[in-house]
């Protein structure tokens, strides 16, 4: 049988082997799911939101518990750690309180003497999930799921394999009814040959997918060929725009934190800095100054490391400017200084390549139209923050192709606005209202 070992990105060492599903019990997890799926959707509204209320309070009572084996599987910061598992408790609280209204009946006039729509379960939502936010990524996803009265099996990152069963504990402590929601491990090298089997399986209703673009594009072709929804939130690599009439030191200060919080390693994380050439100097001393007060944490994985040194080495080579940092750590864990290139152009490597992990780029612009040329020479387009007098940022920040627009403040995802991208960066949302209603059948009803 194949087994999974997580290793702590610290020191390298092993945490734990755990066994893998094998053929048994895959399917032994889709008959759960299927059939807590088809008691779950008869089950009433404030029921379901009963048990998001209670697997919130449970977050907040095991806070320290899960922030520890969060740090302890990839990596970041303790602080950072519990700072992700408070969100999802209040994601939880969110999705309760305000679910009632997003999922109600909505009226729609027509020629019928009655009209409105209806959202209404799907069934089994099939998730796939990554390891930088292990209990945000799902939480925001399963909330959305349960509350809207459908079912979850979740394929977690194999590097986070204890919080995808601690989640699994947590839904089940919280009186979720048996099957509501299971965690499938999965070797790596298993991961293909599982997610086909999950994804074309009848019983199976919906796919969601955070993570990279190879992993969206391979499940959405599974899920397309068997005619299946999918929401898939994908890379980004998000511009940061300081324009010439921006508070330079608010927005040095703000982008240190929107590069490199959980060392870098978020889709959301402003990557690409774009400065007006009058503020140029002054927002790169100012970041530099912030940069030197930054927590050095390890990345989640060796080769994660690997890859952000070679495409810092490449885009020097190309003749970028290695400010700071630029080396791994010596010692033992997957260490990497945090790392600031200026002088980067499209055409290079950490311009146009997404960068996951402690590395922040400069480049700078003659005006605004140059500014907004920049900002959308890439094929993502998940968030953009934009900085300078109110109405001058918004009225750039809208030119600028974009799922959300942050403006004089770094991108984030909250629980009450919809969250997620276009382009290459992936399609449908999570969050709010809309979010809940990806998960559902939106049905049209006339009463003549």
């Amino acid at each position: 049988m194949s087994s999974v070992v997580t290793r702590d990105p610290a020191t390298g060492e092993v945490l734990a082997t755990y066994a893998a599903h094998d053929d048994a019990g895959v399917e032994q997890a889709l008959a759960d799911t299927h059939a807590a799926s088809l008691l779950w959707r008869e089950t009433p509204l404030d029921q379901r939101l009963q048990l998001l209320r209670g697997v919130g309070k449970l977050l907040t009572e095991r806070r320290e518990e899960y922030a520890a084996l969060i740090t302890g599987e990839m990596g970041k910061p303790l602080a950072e750690a519990l700072a992700e598992v408070d969100k999802c408790a209040w994601s939880c609280e969110v999705v309760a309180d305000l679910a009632p209204g997003w999922l109600a009946d909505h009226e729609v006039a027509s020629a019928a003497s009655r009209s409105w729509l209806s959202y209404e379960p799907l069934g089994v939502v099939f998730a796939v999930m990554p390891w930088n936010f292990p209990f945000w990524q799902v939480l925001r996803f399963a909330s959305a799921a349960l509350a809207a009265g459908n079912a979850a099996l979740l394929k977690h990152s194999p590097d986070v394999t204890g919080c995808a069963l601690a989640i699994e504990h947590l839904v089940a402590d919280a009186g979720a009814p048996a099957g509501l929601f299971r965690s499938l491990v999965v070797a790596a090298e298993d991961v293909p040959a599982v997610s086909k089997r999950v994804v074309e399986d009848p019983r199976v209703a919906a796919v969601t997918l955070t993570g990279s673009e190879r992993a969206g594009s391979s499940v959405a072709a599974l899920a397309g060929a068997a005619i299946k929804k999918t929401v898939l939130e994908l890379g980004g690599s998000d511009p940061f725009v300081v324009l010439a009439d921006a508070d330079v030191e608010a927005a040095a200060a703000t982008a240190v934190r929107a590069r490199f919080t959980n060392t870098g390693q978020s889709c959301v994380c402003a990557k690409r800095f774009v400065v007006h050439e009058d503020v140029a100097d002054a927002f790169l001393e100012r970041f530099v100054d912030h940069m030197s007060l930054l927590e050095v944490a390890p990345m989640a994985r060796e080769d994660l490391r690997d890859g952000i040194l070679r495409q810092v080495a490449e885009t020097v080579a190309q003749g970028a400017r290695l400010v700071v940092g630029g080396r791994a750590i010596d010692g033992p864990g997957w260490y990497v200084e945090p790392t600031l290139l200026v002088d980067v152009e499209p055409g290079m490597t950490a311009f146009d390549e997404e960068t996951f992990g402690p590395v922040a780029t400069i480049t700078r612009a003659r005006d605004d139209d140059h500014a907004v040329e920049l900002a959308n020479a890439t094929t993502f387009g998940l968030g953009a923050s934009v900085w300078g007098s109110p109405e001058h940022a918004l009225a750039v920040g809208r030119r600028i192709r974009s799922g959300a627009l942050f403006v004089n403040a770094m991108v984030a995802s909250d629980p009450r606005l919809p969250f997620g991208g276009i382009g290459r960066s992936g399609y449908g949302r999570e969050l709010s209202a809309e979010g809940v209603r990806e998960f559902t059948n939106v049905r049209t009803v006339v009463v003549a």
